[in-house]
């Protein structure tokens, strides 16, 4: 199988050739054509004009090589290495593409990963924090009860030894009184008279 420089150099071989051949036919047709209508510049029999199509000859034959083994193959090694750059370039492209894709696949996939991550920490931090404020807020309630019920357990005991005392300031004022008023006092029916008096006030 030939290679494209090959392919490449033959079409430019037989153009070259054909070119050649053409102008030979050309300027024989050409002196010919003279040769008859009597040109003696055109007359092959003459030295000069031997040489002269000789040298025609040997500068087509030369341009012929020229083109042939150094035009033609440079120039279809430019191509071929242009050909070649630019496949590298394209193979080159197309392995970033894959990277890049890869890459941007693997970011898109940490990206979701830390995204359910931090919302799962997030959840989890925000029930550990109710939980621990449900738990401070009972603790809180509870040492409230307990305070308030010692508060109230205290304000009636202070209001029964306060009450006590006032009864039996009161009884005894009361007593006082009668017995100033009266020269006489009974004890028993004075106190019955200021428990119901505190009684009726709602001081019992």
């Amino acid at each position: 199988m030939s290679s494209p420089r090959t392919q490449m150099m033959k079409p430019g071989n037989t153009l070259t050739a054909r070119l050649a051949l053409a102008t030979l036919a050309m300027a024989a047709s050409t002196t010919a054509a003279s040769a008859a209508e009597g040109m003696p510049q055109l007359d092959f029999g003459n030295p000069l004009m031997l040489a002269q199509v000789v040298w025609l000859l040997i500068i087509f034959g030369v341009f012929y090589y020229v083109l042939s083994s150094i035009v033609l193959p440079k120039a279809a090694s430019v191509l071929e290495e242009r050909r070649s750059r630019i496949e590298g370039d394209l193979d080159a492209a197309r392995a970033a593409k894959a990277e890049a894709d890869a890459a941007m696949a693997a970011h898109q996939a940490a990206t979701a990963k830390a995204r359910a991550e931090s919302q799962a920490a997030i959840t989890a931090a925000v029930e550990a924090a109710q939980a621990d404020v449900a738990a401070r807020n009972a603790a809180l309630n509870e040492r409230l009860n307990q305070q308030i019920a010692s508060a109230e357990a205290r304000i009636a005991a202070a209001r029964d030894t306060a009450m006590g005392a006032l009864r039996e300031v009161a009884t005894d004022t009361a007593n006082a009184l009668v017995q100033r008023l009266t020269g006489s006092s009974n004890e028993a029916a004075v106190s019955a008279a200021v428990q119901r008096e505190l009684a009726a006030q709602g001081r019992a």
